[in-house]
């Protein structure tokens, strides 16, 4: 093994707008159609599309939608084996010549130009994928190849792949990552959560292996890396209860929610905030989900449109998409909570939720409680998803529960 040392005198970097340049069409000459030529339209999404079916098939499912309200356990202590989790990249790559690097300078470049130039003298051929990326600029950079390309491409904030048959290296702002996590369920569905949280939603689950491959850039992966390492500190996770469901009044009139409090005793109901839209109720035990919807069915229709869970680390965001636990073509399924959860002293729960769909936020919530408390969102006009009832509304119902982790070097069976 060949020991390296770098010398980095110095390194800045400036990161500046990357202008977006347009190319221009290139003219095609008009030909004359035969007259007897036959036109086929073109198979498109108004003509052929896999059915909604199919791609309502989630393997997720059976845990994901799987809620028992009769024995909900609000505390879980959750053994896992640390050393199961690893994140690496899904992309092949050999490693770069072990060359040596003496005092490279350059100014202010795009990084692939000053990539372009370390690389040259090496014989390697350079490709971008999605170029220009932000300037860069470096002084007397010393070290292996290896070293400074990292130096230059973490900088930038950009992958890079080595083919060395080809002698060529590519770079792209994401790449194929696969995360490898232990082998217990509450874990590998925080992951999931967390990954939707940050905007991804194209990712692959493996359930023989518990990995999830899915693209990301360098600060989701940064993000990743600091969640794993989250774990070291044997971190308490908040998971959530979610029902919704969607109530029709008999009398076509506004259901009166005051009428709780004569039916429940005093104190039931600990706190009520008004948000943009709808408003949010804690609660103690009396009132439950299924408390709950006795009250409502003696007013209205009550129509269940999900229920599911969803698992959020502390003080990470995660993401609940209500139509993975749907009906086929709910209007609501359209809707998504969020949530950031903290856990404090005397086992308090801070929430932040947030309730958005495609067109963006409908509404959000700072809720604090105790456990063993639930809180609702009511006050959720089904004109939000574009239905024409103006008296039916949405309800949310979240019960918070802890999950405690502990780490083990023993082989865990999957079984929770």
């Amino acid at each position: 093994m060949i020991k390296r040392t770098i010398y980095l005198i110095s390194f800045i970097f400036l990161a500046f707008t990357a202008a977006c340049q347009t190319k221009t069409d290139p003219i095609v000459p008009i030909q004359t159609a035969d007259k007897h030529a036959k036109i086929e339209k073109p198979l498109g999404e108004s003509s052929i599309r896999t059915p909604d079916g199919a791609n309502a098939l989630d393997l997720e499912t059976p845990l994901r939608c799987d809620v028992n309200w009769k024995t909900q356990q609000l505390i879980l202590t959750l053994p896992f084996n640390n050393t199961d989790f690893k994140l690496q990249s899904a992309t092949p790559s050999d490693d770069l010549p072990h060359l040596e690097v003496t005092g490279f300078t350059f100014d202010t470049m795009p990084a692939e130009k000053a990539l372009a130039r370390l690389t040259k003298e090496a014989g390697i051929t350079l490709t971008a994928k999605d170029a220009p990326y932000v300037p860069v600029s470096g002084d007397n950079l010393k070290g292996e190849l290896t070293d400074v390309v990292n130096m230059i491409t973490n900088a930038a904030g950009i992958f890079y792949t080595y083919d060395e048959n080809k002698q060529l290296m590519t770079l792209s702002r994401k790449q194929e990552q696969v995360i490898y996590v232990p082998k217990t369920r509450p874990i590998i569905l925080g992951l999931l959560d967390v990954l939707r949280g940050a905007g991804i939603t194209d990712m692959t689950t493996n359930w023989a292996d518990y990995s999830i491959t899915f693209n990301a850039n360098i600060d989701v992966r940064n993000n990743i890396k600091q969640l794993i390492n989250y774990f070291e500190s044997n971190p308490t996770l908040v998971a959530y209860d979610v029902s919704v469901f969607k109530i029709t009044p008999y009398d076509g009139c506004d259901v009166e929610w005051k009428a709780l409090l004569d039916s429940f005793e005093f104190g039931s109901i600990t706190t009520a905030q008004t948000g943009v839209i709808g408003r949010v109720l804690t609660t103690t035990n009396d009132i439950n989900i299924h408390t709950l919807q006795r009250f409502l069915g003696s007013k209205a229709t009550v129509e269940v449109v999900s229920e599911g869970k969803f698992v959020v680390p502390n003080l990470w965001l995660s993401r609940f998409d209500v139509g993975k636990c749907g009906v086929l073509k709910c209007a609501a399924n359209d809707l998504s909570v969020l949530a950031k959860a903290s856990v404090e002293s005397n086992n308090y729960i801070v929430s932040d939720v947030t309730l958005e769909t495609t067109n963006g936020q409908v509404t959000q919530f700072k809720v604090k409680n105790k456990l063993g408390e639930n809180f609702m969102i009511i006050g959720l006009p089904n004109e939000i998803f574009g239905q024409k009832e103006p008296k039916s509304e949405t309800v949310v119902f979240m019960v918070p529960r802890l999950i405690k982790t502990m780490k083990t070097n023993e082989n865990i069976k999957n079984n929770l």
